[in-house]
C-alpha cells in the first residue's frame, strides 16, 4: 500500500481540483489545493508537501516555468504536470525542465493514482535538471494531434530525450515514421550531430552494405573511388534505417555485428571504425512474420526492438484530422498561397473517411484542393469530387506502395506469361531492376533540374552511386532521360 503523503495541487479549474482532492483523499493522502501558482510556490518555499501536481496554464503563473524554481529550491520534490495543451512540445518541455511525469488532460484517475503511487514510493531524486542545452522552439511542431494515441507517442519521445536507446518504429505507410525519428533526434542529446536517413527499400540489394558501411577503391566492379557509408556520415548523430524489413540477410548479419561490437569496416576495408551512432529503425512490415519465414534475423530484431514504438494509423485517431488539416493549410499559406479553410460538411467528410494512405494521403489531398481550387472555403462538393475523379476510389483503397507493388507485379507477370513452356532467360533480376531504376533516376533528375547532389539526396543514395547508375543506365544528365 502507498505511504500517505501530502500532495500539493495547483489548477485553475475548480472541478478538477475537487475531483483530484476526492480521489487522492480516498487513497489516504493529505491534499492541499489552490488555483494559484503563487500560492503553490509559497507552500513549496515553506517546505510543505511531498509531491506537486500542477497545471500548465494558470491566471498568475505557468506551471512549466515553476518546475525549475521548484527543483532549484527542493531538488527531491517530484512534480507531475497536467496540461490541456496536448502537444509534443508540452511533453518535451515538462520532461526537459525536470517533471516526474506529464499527464495530458483529460486523464484517467486510475492512471493518475498509479503515477502518484510511483512518485511517492520511488527513491527521492538528487536532481532533475535537464541534460539538454536549449529549449524546444514553440514554432516547431514536428507531430500534430491531441488524441490519446498521439499523447502516448509524445510521452515516449519525451522520456527518450536523454537516452541513446535503440528505437523500433512500427506503423503503416504514411503514418509519419520519419517525423518521429527526426523528433527523437532533434530533441535528444545527439541533436548537435547529423541525422542521416536510409531507406532500405530504395537501394539495390547488392549495394546495401556499401551504402551502410562505405567501400574502398576497387572493392567491387565500378568502385573507382572510395565511398563513405551512412554509418560514418552519422557519426555522433542518429542513423535512421527506414523499411528495415527490406534489408538483405547478408547486410543484416553485418548490422548485427556492428550493434554487438560497436564498430564496422568498410566493404573491402580492413581497419575497424568505432560506430558512435544512435540507431532508429522503422518498418511497415510484420517482422515477426518475416522471422518465421527466415527472411529477418531474430537476434537482430531483439537488438533493434529495445524500445518499440507503434504509430497509430489515421483511422485510429480521427479526432486529429481537423488539427492536421489546419496545419497543412497554414503551411501552404506560409509558402505563399492564399488562406483557405474547410466548411463543416467537408471536414466531416474527411473525418468519416478511413484514410488507408494515412496522414500522407490526407496531406496530399489538402495540398491538391488548396492549390487547384480558388475557393476561399473548400466545400464538401470539392472533397467529394476529389474522392470520385481520376480513379481516386482505387487510389484511396490502397497506399502508394501497394499500388506500385500491384503495377510491378502486373508488369512482371508478362515475363512469365511469355514463357509458359519454360523459365525466362537468365539475368531476369538485373533486367527488371534496370527497368525500375532508369525511370526512377530519370524522373528524379528532371525534378532536380539535373542537379546530381539534389538528386542523390532525394533518392537517399550517395553521389558516387548515382554517377555509377547514370553511366550504367545511359541516362542523359541534362534532360534527365535516356
Amino acid at each position: 500500500m502507498t505511504t500517505p503523503a501530502t500532495i500539493l495541487i495547483a489548477d485553475d479549474d475548480r472541478s478538477i481540483r475537487m475531483v483530484l482532492e476526492q480521489a487522492l483523499s480516498r487513497d489516504g493522502h493529505n491534499v492541499w489545493t489552490t488555483e494559484s501558482g503563487k500560492t503553490l510556490w509559497e507552500w513549496v518555499e515553506a517546505g510543505e508537501g511531498d509531491l506537486v501536481i500542477t497545471d500548465v496554464v494558470m491566471p498568475d503563473a505557468n506551471g512549466l516555468d515553476l518546475i525549475p524554481r521548484i527543483k532549484s529550491s527542493r531538488a527531491d520534490l517530484k512534480v507531475i504536470v497536467m496540461s490541456a495543451q496536448n502537444t509534443l512540445l508540452t511533453a518535451i518541455k515538462a520532461t526537459e525542465r525536470g517533471a516526474f511525469e506529464y499527464l495530458p488532460k483529460p486523464f484517467d484517475l486510475d492512471e493518475l493514482a498509479t503515477i502518484v503511487s510511483r512518485a511517492i514510493s520511488e527513491p527521492k531524486e538528487v536532481s532533475s535538471a535537464s541534460q539538454l542545452d536549449t529549449e524546444p522552439e514553440d514554432e516547431k511542431l514536428p507531430l500534430i494531434g491531441r488524441s490519446p494515441a498521439m499523447q502516448d507517442i509524445y510521452r515516449t519521445v519525451a522520456r527518450l530525450m536523454t537516452s541513446d536507446l535503440t528505437v523500433m518504429i512500427m506503423g503503416e505507410s504514411g503514418t509519419g515514421k520519419e517525423l518521429v525519428a527526426r523528433a527523437l533526434h532533434e530533441y535528444g542529446k545527439r541533436k548537435q550531430g547529423p541525422f542521416v536517413a536510409l531507406n532500405m527499400a530504395a537501394i539495390p540489394r547488392d549495394l546495401v552494405e556499401s551504402e551502410l558501411f562505405g567501400h574502398e577503391k576497387g572493392a567491387f566492379t565500378g568502385a573507382t573511388t572510395a565511398g563513405t557509408g551512412r554509418f560514418k556520415q552519422a557519426q555522433n548523430g542518429t542513423l535512421f534505417l527506414d523499411e528495415i524489413g527490406d534489408m538483405p540477410l547478408d547486410a543484416q548479419t553485418r548490422l548485427l555485428r556492428v550493434l554487438q561490437e560497436g564498430e564496422f569496416t568498410s566493404v573491402g576495408g580492413r581497419v575497424p571504425v568505432k560506430a558512435n551512432v544512435r540507431i532508429i529503425a522503422a518498418t511497415h512490415r510484420d517482422l515477426q512474420g518475416l522471422i518465421e519465414k527466415g527472411q529477418f534475423r531474430e537476434d537482430l530484431f531483439y537488438r533493434l526492438n529495445v524500445v518499440p514504438l507503434r504509430l497509430p494509423p489515421l483511422r485510429e485517431r480521427k479526432e486529429d484530422i481537423p488539427d492536421l488539416v489546419r496545419h497543412f493549410l497554414e503551411t501552404m499559406q506560409s509558402e505563399g498561397l492564399a488562406p483557405k479553410s474547410l466548411d463543416v460538411e467537408a471536414m466531416q467528410r474527411l473525418i468519416d473517411y478511413d484514410w488507408p494512405g494515412n496522414v500522407r494521403e490526407l496531406e496530399n489531398l489538402i495540398k491538391r484542393v488548396g492549390t487547384l481550387y480558388t475557393d476561399d472555403v473548400i466545400s464538401n462538393d470539392i472533397i467529394v469530387a476529389e474522392f470520385d475523379q481520376g480513379g481516386a476510389n482505387s487510389r484511396e483503397t490502397s497506399s502508394d506502395e501497394d499500388n506500385l507493388s500491384s503495377a510491378v507485379e502486373k508488369h512482371l507477370s508478362k515475363y512469365f506469361d511469355a514463357h509458359r513452356d519454360g523459365l525466362p532467360s537468365p539475368g531476369l533480376y538485373n533486367r527488371v531492376l534496370k527497368e525500375l531504376e532508369r525511370p526512377l533516376i530519370s524522373l528524379s533528375l528532371i525534378a532536380a533540374k539535373g542537379n546530381q547532389i539534389k538528386t542523390a539526396k532525394m533518392l537517399g543514395i550517395n553521389r558516387n552511386t548515382l554517377r555509377k547508375k547514370i553511366k550504367e543506365l545511359e541516362i542523359d544528365v541534362v534532360k534527365g532521360a535516356r
